[in-house]
């Protein structure tokens, strides 16, 4: 029982302030513009490990990608196609502003338990455990799992309208984020005549959709004849998975601890 008291009193309280310096570390990487500062640009070069039909350079800025410079050789005539962002917009990418809000309401919660509360019950540790990593995971799955888009969805974005010149109406693109890595996805497509013996079967919502896919938008009906996927690695993004990992490693060791406590007592947390 002391044993369990102590746990409750100073081990729980370490480990939250080892999360919440984790944390804090990881939410820095998310940097956003302090007050009088700004966030500073970071270029990437575009890469594949396949063809070299589209190649590139991103300025990524926070939460932004304020800049993106790309070209494309068109294979059908060897066209070398260049198109970049107006200089008056930049694009946010979204999955990085949810990871970073999650990421601090997890320190929120950590927050309000400051080294002067008490817990009581190990079931107040556990509930406070679970809400700790549901923020994380979220947070996590935010940079691990891009949106499924139709490609209808994707015709209509924003995103089409960020660029100068104009982007050809056979040409869609789609930027997003997979793991630690900033991708952009070029589809070129072929109109679809009235006359075409091919089934019409539009395609759903995916995160990379493939040559053959159909859909329709305004009153004209495309195939995608050509996809090209094209990525850099961002270091930070990287590092904010590691502390997310290493977090909810920690969260659930404390939990471990908790049930073993527990069950030894026939204590029922819940």
């Amino acid at each position: 029982e002391e044993e369990f008291k102590w746990l409750l009193q100073e081990e729980v309280h370490a480990v939250l302030r080892q999360l919440q310096d984790i944390l804090k570390e990881a939410s820095h990487r998310f940097a956003l513009p302090s007050s009088g500062g700004a966030v500073r640009q970071e270029n990437f070069v575009l890469s594949t490990s396949g063809t070299d039909q589209v190649k590139g350079v991103l300025t990524l800025q926070g939460d932004a990608l304020c800049q993106a410079d790309v070209n494309l050789k068109m294979p059908r005539n060897n066209q070398l196609l260049h198109f970049a962002f107006r200089e008056d917009k930049q694009w946010k990418l979204q999955q990085i502003q949810d990871a970073r809000n999650h990421v601090n309401q997890a320190i929120y919660l950590l927050m309000n338990r400051d080294v002067n509360y008490q817990f009581r019950t190990g079931s107040e540790v556990l509930k406070l455990m679970d809400a700790v990593m549901l923020q994380l995971s979220r947070a996590r799955n935010r940079l691990t799992t891009p949106a499924t888009l139709t490609l209808p969805e994707i015709a209509s974005s924003g995103l089409t309208k960020m660029f100068t010149p104009v982007l050809p109406p056979d040409i869609l693109v789609n930027f997003y984020i997979n793991l630690n890595k900033l991708c952009l996805t070029v589809y070129q497509l072929h109109v679809l005549q009235p006359s075409t013996t091919k089934n019409f079967k539009p395609a759903g919502g995916s995160i990379l959709h493939s040559p053959g896919a159909m859909f329709e938008f305004g009153s004209q009906r495309y195939e995608v004849s050509q996809v090209h996927k094209v990525e850099c690695v961002v270091p930070w993004l990287n590092d904010a998975l590691v502390f997310f990992t290493v977090s909810l490693q920690l969260c659930q060791q404390l939990k471990d601890k908790i049930s073993v406590f527990s069950s030894y007592w026939n204590y029922r947390p819940y």
